[in-house]
């Protein structure tokens, strides 16, 4: 009797798993859309606004006030998620995904709006790729993140120095470099929110933040992937 209660246990687990892991996976996935639609509205927007582009980037310090804003509602977010609610914890991605739309607006005004279009559709393609890859792979990719996370402190440190040096030539090799990691990065991404939401067994509210800070890691990947690539392939307005 105990055996074959085990046995209908385990059976119901799987069944809980079979229905929350897509179910998880798809939210993952519709929480990122929605940041980066956020994201490019808000900076389109902020792009075509004569007076909110003077108010932003008519001080410089209003651009550091940006930025630490973005940097603070990650950290906060990262760090509080356990104690945050589900709905606080998704306002506070939203703030940030429509910060970060602000703040980069400035592409618009360094970049056609073809070359945009155009690296756009590039970044969701190896995203999309490197997902499908993350996602599938039979491999463990948990080294290589540790190997990629070292990589882009080491790019953070070497950007900071060229903001010195203002080298074109050494902005472009990092570029390749960032391009890199990000691919990197959305592969070992994708492995690890798999991983952690297989292991969910229903639509909790636990589960569910699971997923959205697995939507704001994939989320900053595309970003960062986008960017490193406008650098490359992006060309200037005239």
């Amino acid at each position: 009797m105990e055996v074959n209660e085990l046995e209908q246990l385990v059976r119901e687990r799987q069944g809980a798993l079979s229905v929350a892991f897509p179910a998880l996976m798809r939210k993952v996935y519709v929480w990122m859309t929605m940041a980066l639609a956020i994201t490019g509205i808000c900076a389109y927007g902020v792009a075509t606004s004569p007076n909110l582009l003077q108010l932003i980037y008519g001080n410089s310090m209003m651009i550091w006030v940006l930025i630490i804003a973005e940097l603070g509602l990650v950290f906060y977010t990262t760090a509080r998620i356990d104690k945050l609610s589900l709905t606080t914890a998704t306002s506070l991605f939203v703030i940030y995904s429509a910060l970060n739309g602000v703040t980069l607006s400035s592409i618009f005004l360094a970049y056609s709006m073809a070359s945009i279009a155009k690296v756009f559709f590039i970044t969701a393609g190896t995203f999309g790729a490197m997902a499908l890859y993350g996602y599938f792979t039979k491999t463990d990719l948990s080294k290589l993140g540790n190997i990629l996370f070292m990589a882009l402190i080491g790019l953070i440190i070497a950007s900071l120095v060229n903001i010195f040096l203002k080298s074109a030539m050494f902005d472009l090799i990092l570029s390749y470099i960032g391009v890199a990691i990000f691919v990197g990065l959305t592969a070992w991404d994708t492995q690890k929110i798999k991983t952690m939401l297989a292991t969910q067994i229903d639509m909790s509210e636990g589960a569910q933040k699971i997923a959205l800070m697995g939507a704001l890691s994939l989320y900053l990947d595309f970003i960062n992937l986008f960017l490193y690539l406008l650098r490359i392939f992006g060309r200037g307005n005239d």
